[in-house]
């Protein structure tokens, strides 16, 4: 068994919160389910991973850009902004 394998086993990651491990049929399992979500099938399961992890930090960083965004325009309190007082309206729905 290689090293990896061996770490991730041992380690207290959970899926859900449940506080069971994840076994390694469940990693495949999921792998396999973000594989059938791409245009090409065909991807191996280390790309697919590999390409959801990137995908997940730019939706952080894209998060992170709005939320500071949003900061500016709510710190900018002119009562005329026309951005601002549109985000305050979808913010309070």
């Amino acid at each position: 068994m290689s090293s990896r394998r061996t770490r991730s086993r041992q380690s207290s990651g959970s899926i859900g919160g449940g506080g069971s491990r994840i076994t390694d049929d469940q990693i495949n399992d999921l792998a396999l389910k973000l594989q059938q979500l791409l245009p090409d099938r065909s991807v191996a399961a280390s790309r697919v991973l590999q390409e959801t992890c990137d995908y997940i930090r730019s939706l952080q960083r894209e998060k992170d850009d709005l939320s500071e965004r949003l900061a500016e325009m709510s710190g900018n309190d002119d009562g005329n902004n026309a951005s601002a007082a549109l985000i305050r309206s979808l913010l309070r729905q």
